[in-house]
C-alpha cells in the first residue's frame, strides 16, 4: 500500500505541475475591468493539488499514515477492484454524456451537457454505491448542478457545456 500511495501521489504531482504549466498559456493574473484571467482558476487549483500531493508524498515517506506503514497489496480483495471499475465506468459515462460522441461530422451520441450528466452520476453514485436515502440523493443531485451553474456561469462567467439542454438556459442570460 505504501508503494501505491507514493506512485499515485507522484503521478498526480506530475499531472498538477503539467496543468499549472499548461494554464499559463492563458493569463493567470487579474485583468482590469474583466476579472481573473482564463488560466487563473486552473492554475491555482493545480497548485493546490500539487501541494496536497507533495504532503501525501512526505507523509508516506515518513510513515505517518496507517497506509504508509502497510505492506498489504493495493487491492486486498476483488470487491475493492470491482468498486474502482464501477466508479471508473460511471465517470466515463458521465464524460461521454457531457461531451457526446462524434466521428467527423456525424453525431453518434448527442451531448446532454453537464447539467444532466452530473445529476445522473450523483444519483447513481449516492444511491447505488452509497446506499443513501432518496431525499438526500435528490437534494444533492439537484443542488449540485444549481451551485455549479451559479458558481461557474454567473460568478466566474465560464460557460460549461450544456449540450441539448442549451435552450433551457436562455432565460438566465
Amino acid at each position: 500500500m505504501k508503494r501505491m500511495d507514493a506512485i499515485v501521489a507522484a503521478v498526480l504531482a506530475a499531472f498538477s505541475a503539467y496543468m499549472m504549466w499548461k494554464s499559463t498559456e492563458l493569463p493567470i493574473g487579474w485583468i482590469h475591468d474583466y476579472g481573473p484571467g482564463g488560466g487563473a482558476f486552473p492554475f491555482w487549483l493545480s497548485a493546490a493539488m500539487l501541494v496536497c500531493t507533495l504532503i501525501i508524498l512526505v507523509r508516506t515517506g515518513l510513515g505517518l499514515t496507517p497506509e504508509s506503514q502497510s505492506d498489504a497489496p493495493f487491492f486486498v480483495d476483488g470487491e475493492a477492484r470491482r468498486l474502482v471499475l464501477i466508479v471508473g465506468a460511471a465517470l466515463t459515462i458521465m464524460i461521454v454524456l457531457t461531451s457526446g460522441i462524434y466521428i467527423g461530422e456525424v453525431t453518434i451520441l448527442p451531448a446532454v451537457g453537464v447539467y444532466v450528466a452530473i445529476p445522473l452520476f450523483m444519483i447513481f453514485y449516492m444511491r447505488y454505491l452509497g446506499h443513501h436515502s432518496w431525499p438526500l440523493v435528490l437534494a444533492i443531485s439537484i443542488l449540485t448542478p444549481v451551485v455549479t451553474f451559479l458558481f461557474f456561469e454567473k460568478l466566474l462567467l465560464i460557460l460549461l457545456p450544456k449540450g441539448i439542454t442549451d435552450a433551457w438556459f436562455y432565460i438566465f442570460f
